[in-house]
């Protein structure tokens, strides 16, 4: 069986920030919970695409996406993400506000959280769709990964 073509992380800014740009595909399906909430909008062969909502204080864990290209925009609210530098050494912060477009190239690590007093949204897209996500704690100024997830593990997938 021939893979689909996967698409740029280029291609997949274009495709979350046009997205974003037509709430009736998405705004009602937002839930905001005490705890993480997410949803499937898009699954093919090739991309899929998840709406997260955010409550205060509720971060991912620094993790990377496999062999997949992400992007992802905030749709409501605000979000930080922490980034890692080669080596996991130090990390690099960026708010993130409606309308801007986030792009994570395969094997890089980051987090995402609401920092801000009021829910949030935001809607990632992945290419080719996540197969393996690895979550890593920092110690001593190394990151070291602490597990990693399939959706086989995860008896269905978690972005």
């Amino acid at each position: 069986r021939a893979l689909a073509p996967s698409l740029s992380g280029q291609q997949l800014t274009a495709f979350v920030r046009q997205l974003a740009l037509d709430p009736r595909s998405w705004s009602e399906l937002v839930e905001h919970r005490r705890d993480r909430w997410w949803t499937r909008l898009i699954g093919t062969q090739s991309l899929d695409v998840w709406l997260i909502t955010w409550p205060l204080d509720v971060a991912t864990e620094l993790h990377d996406h496999g062999d997949s290209w992400a992007a992802f925009t905030v749709v409501e609210g605000e979000l930080v993400e922490h980034t890692a530098f080669p080596g996991g050494r130090r990390l690099s912060s960026r708010r993130w506000r409606p309308g801007s477009v986030g792009v994570v190239p395969p094997g890089d690590i980051h987090d995402v959280f609401n920092s801000d007093s009021r829910p949030a949204a935001s809607i990632h897209a992945y290419s080719p769709p996540l197969q393996s996500m690895t979550y890593y704690a920092q110690s001593g100024g190394v990151l070291r990964p602490t597990r990693t997830t399939t959706p086989e593990s995860t008896n269905g997938w978690a972005p």
